[in-house]
């Protein structure tokens, strides 16, 4: 217990005094879990949405892979990327094993089931008529798209959500491809592992304090802007 207790005031000194290694893991852990999700976004939501909309062979299998994607293991991730990515690999050419756009390529397929699984259960919760009746409207396919998309907003940020806490707190993957090295590739979570391992508890509570602060700020701010949709 003296130890947490210890470690705790340590790391709100390290807080406080701007450490270079608690700034460097948090600036990178943002840079990397914030475009990774943003990729995720860009791809997971239409693509929910044309499995929601639309019927097509094999539609069911599709649908069946991306919710078994919702619960794949991180490390495999890791390990699918790597060897991809390896100098023997078959984008080995690309030479983006251990930097940031390696980490970002693992967060995003380990992001993108989550975002992809809840559009698609958020827009089949929606009344089937409801996109007949907005065409009917006038509105063009894009409006249509972009209303169910609001209609469904409640999921949608749940989506967000999911896929953000996933790969901000994932240390398995960015691990494999990142090597967690100092001042190129090293996160919250590895830094964290790194120095329990070292035994330097007081850096690694004040990282940790940080992941869960970014965590809870991140996870409250669209908690409240989905929650303001449900007010009576």
């Amino acid at each position: 217990m003296d130890l947490i207790v210890e470690g705790f005031k340590q790391a709100i000194i390290l807080i406080i005094t701007g450490d270079e290694l608690v700034v460097e893991a948090t600036l990178r852990s943002l840079e990397t879990s914030g475009l990774a999700v943003a990729v995720a976004i860009l791809i997971g939501i239409p693509f929910g949405l044309l499995l929601a909309l639309t019927r097509f062979p094999g539609r069911n299998i599709v649908i069946g892979m991306v919710n078994a994607g919702m619960g794949l293991p991180p490390v495999v991730v890791g390990l699918f990327v790597a060897a991809l990515l390896w100098r023997s690999g078959l984008l080995g050419f690309l030479g983006l094993m251990y930097t940031i756009p390696a980490m970002i390529i693992a967060q995003v397929i380990i992001a993108l089931p989550l975002v992809t699984g809840f559009t698609v259960s958020a827009i089949q919760q929606l009344n089937p008529k409801l996109k007949y009746q907005i065409l009917a409207l006038g509105a063009t396919r894009s409006q249509m798209l972009f209303t169910l998309i609001k209609e469904a907003r409640l999921t949608t940020l749940a989506a967000v959500m999911a896929g953000f806490g996933a790969i901000i707190s994932e240390v398995g993957a960015v691990m494999m491809v990142g090597g967690n090295i100092s001042r190129q590739t090293r996160v919250l979570t590895t830094a964290i592992v790194e120095l329990v391992g070292k035994g330097d508890f007081g850096r690694a509570m004040a990282l940790s304090i940080i992941l869960l602060t970014l965590t809870f700020a991140a996870t409250y701010t669209l908690t409240h802007y989905q929650q303001r949709g449900t007010r009576l």
